[in-house]
């Protein structure tokens, strides 16, 4: 079951409130395909590791190149650790007859005392040649309904550095909350920018998305 905070009450998800087909793939969306994290994901992973732009988009640690050994203990703790970890792909077509893998996206997990709390944070990348082109957007819509209305979450966060304008514009036309800012608290590029920190709760979700359907039909 799934469930919304509305003031001091819970209420559940109904099937009125949420239109969802009965042939409707729980890991896909309009354009996407969402699987698991894979060993043989290496080479893909370390390709998104050499974004060098994209990392210092992420990324509050000091750039520096990254190896093949910290590529392979990043995957290690996406497919160990994380509440989900999902590879993003193109579906197949004539031309490429496996799905083409696009990013990465995952939900980080509570320590097992906090579970209760009932929230997360989105980590997400989408390799270069494939941004600008809505698939960001598509693929945090679909993971908000499924960490909402599959998880059981409460909240969902995720932060954005001053400098990203377009991570900032972006998750503010999906609906996030400004909730705080962490002033000149990342340096980058020999200044302090501020983190800004967003947040959408289980009833915002409900109010912005619960008359559409993500799932592909």
């Amino acid at each position: 079951m799934n469930y919304t905070s509305t003031g001091s009450q819970e209420t559940l998800f109904t099937t009125t409130d949420i239109k969802i087909s009965n042939m409707a793939h729980p890991f896909k969306s309009e354009r996407l395909l969402y699987r698991a994290v894979e060993p043989e994901d290496e080479a893909f992973f370390h390709q998104i590791a050499q974004d060098a732009i994209g990392m210092q988009n992420a990324e509050a640690r000091i750039s520096k190149p990254v190896s093949k050994a910290q590529t392979k203990e990043f995957m290690k703790h996406l497919m160990e650790e994380m509440l989900l970890s999902v590879v993003i792909c193109l579906p197949a077509t004539e031309k490429d007859a496996q799905p083409t893998p696009i990013g990465q996206m995952h939900l980080i997990a509570l320590p097992p005392h906090h579970m209760h709390m009932r929230h997360t944070d989105i980590g997400l990348d989408i390799l270069p040649e494939y941004q600008r082109q809505g698939y960001g957007s598509e693929a945090i819509r679909w993971v908000l309904r499924w960490a909402f209305m599959s998880a059981g979450m409460h909240r969902i966060g995720l932060a954005a550095f001053e400098y990203n304008h377009g991570a900032v514009k972006l998750y503010e036309r999906l609906g996030f909350t400004r909730e705080g800012v962490m002033r000149e608290g990342i340096w980058h590029e020999g200044r302090f920018w501020d983190e800004i920190q967003f947040g959408m709760l289980a009833r915002e979700w409900r109010e912005k998305y619960a008359e559409q359907d993500v799932a592909v039909r």
